[in-house]
C-alpha cells in the first residue's frame, strides 16, 4: 500500500478528493491527513495573496476569520469532512489537527508511518513561495521523502 501524508488548510473539495486518489492509479492509497487550523498564518500575508489573487472582498474581511483556538471547530469540521470524502473514495484515511509547528508533526509523522511521499494542498501564497517559506518548499528539506505541492480548489 502507498502511504501519503496530506497537509491540508481547509477542507478537501471533490476535485482535490479525484485528484489525489487518482495520482497512483490503481494502486491502494492510505492517507494520514493533518490539518491545520487558521491562525498560524499571518494574517497581512493572507491579505496580501487574496489581493494578488483579485479576491479584494476576501482581504478586506480577513480580521473576521476565525484564529487560534477558535479556529479548532472548524478544523476539525474540515478534517472530518475530507477524511470521509477520502474514505467514500475507497482510500483509507485517518487524520489529525496540527497544535504547533506544522512541519515537526509533518517530519514525525512521515517517520512514524513509513510514509512514501507528502501532499501539501493549500490555497495559494505568493508571498511565503516567492521567498520559500512556504510548506511545501520548507517540507523538501526535512522530510526525505517527495513533496508535490498543489493548489486547493474551491467549490
Amino acid at each position: 500500500m502507498f502511504t501519503s501524508v496530506l497537509m491540508i488548510e481547509q477542507p478537501l473539495t471533490t476535485v482535490d478528493v479525484d485528484f489525489v486518489t487518482t495520482l497512483h492509479g490503481d494502486d491502494q492509497v492510505s492517507f494520514v491527513v493533518l490539518m491545520q487550523p487558521r491562525g498560524d498564518q499571518d494574517r497581512l500575508l493572507r491579505a496580501i495573496d487574496d489581493v494578488a489573487l483579485g479576491e479584494l472582498p476576501e482581504a478586506l474581511h480577513e480580521g473576521d476569520e476565525p484564529e487560534g483556538e477558535h479556529a479548532r471547530g472548524p478544523a476539525e469540521t474540515a478534517l472530518e469532512h475530507s477524511l470521509v470524502a477520502l474514505r467514500t473514495k475507497g482510500a483509507t484515511a485517518v487524520g489529525q489537527i496540527v497544535e504547533d509547528h506544522p512541519l515537526d508533526k509533518l517530519k514525525a509523522v512521515v517517520d512514524e508511518t513509513g510514509a512514501d511521499e507528502v501532499i501539501v494542498l493549500t490555497a495559494p501564497h505568493f508571498v511565503e513561495e516567492f521567498f520559500h517559506r512556504d510548506w511545501a518548499s520548507r517540507a523538501r528539506h526535512k522530510v526525505g521523502v517527495p513533496v508535490l505541492k498543489l493548489f486547493a480548489h474551491n467549490e
